[in-house]
């Protein structure tokens, strides 16, 4: 994002380089991208971090599909012309209000937190084991465990 609510992002999350103090590249959660990642690095768990960042939002977009030249892609454009040209179809949800950096289990998290949680499992088809939610080092939840 470069506009203001990646400023807004990038801020919020202390999204700059530590020596360098440059802004990093920020965005929206995009399923299709986390879909296909998944999938080509056999990947059976993902953590989910600074989800505490997104409290306060009255709605939270979600990338769950491309367009291109009128086209809609549900998976990644395999074409790079195509995925260069691709530009984000949005899905909101709602967000919440509740200070969620104290929950250390997913049922302290405000339902819609739960649900945005659930909704990124099910569009990323792997599920989300550990849930960061705050910048303190035990401000995490652990849905399931990593070295089972």
């Amino acid at each position: 994002l470069f506009d203001e609510q990646g400023e807004w992002l990038r801020k919020r999350g202390f999204e700059f380089g530590t020596t360098t103090g440059r802004p990093r590249r920020v965005g929206w959660y995009d399923a299709p991208i986390t879909r296909y990642a998944t999938r080509v690095n056999g990947i059976t768990d993902l953590v989910l971090t600074k989800l505490d960042i997104l409290t306060g939002l009255e709605e939270i977009p979600v990338c769950v599909a491309y367009d291109v030249d009128g086209e809609r892609f549900d998976e990644v454009p395999v074409n790079q012309s195509d995925f260069h040209h691709a530009t984000p179809i949005l899905e909101y949800f709602p967000g919440w209000q509740d200070d969620i950096s104290e929950a250390r289990t997913f049922e302290d998290l405000p339902r819609e937190a739960q649900e945005y949680v659930l909704a990124l499992e099910a569009m990323s088809g792997t599920r989300i084991s550990v849930i960061g939610v705050g910048p303190a080092r035990d401000a995490v939840i652990v849905r399931h465990d990593l070295v089972d």
